[in-house]
């Protein structure tokens, strides 16, 4: 293959568009692609509503050291008594009927 650098481009195969056509004059494409069937993706503003959450949650240590240190001591002592019953539902409360905050 040689390149003539005197030769104007020449338009692909199908192209529709000329050489003196700006690239602003795409306008018209983009309407007849969307007429097409193409792909369109629509953002919401629930984006600021996740990053505000996020920098909440960031605000909460990820463990609550005092609790820890507490209940290892008590069940290094062995006076750790809970029943199953004790437990499921304190995780019920947990997870089901204390609202998130």
């Amino acid at each position: 293959m040689r390149i003539n650098p005197g030769q104007e481009a020449q338009p692909l195969p199908g192209s529709d568009r000329t050489s003196n056509q700006s690239p602003a004059g795409n306008d018209n494409r983009a309407a007849v692609g969307s007429a097409l069937g193409e792909d369109q993706a629509q953002l919401s503003g629930g984006h600021a509503q996740v990053q505000a959450l996020a920098a909440q949650v960031a605000q909460f240590p990820e463990v609550r050291q005092e609790k820890v240190s507490a209940l290892r001591q008590v069940v290094l002592d062995g006076s750790y008594q809970r029943s199953s019953t004790q437990v499921a539902g304190a995780l019920f409360e947990h997870m089901v009927v204390m609202p998130a905050a």
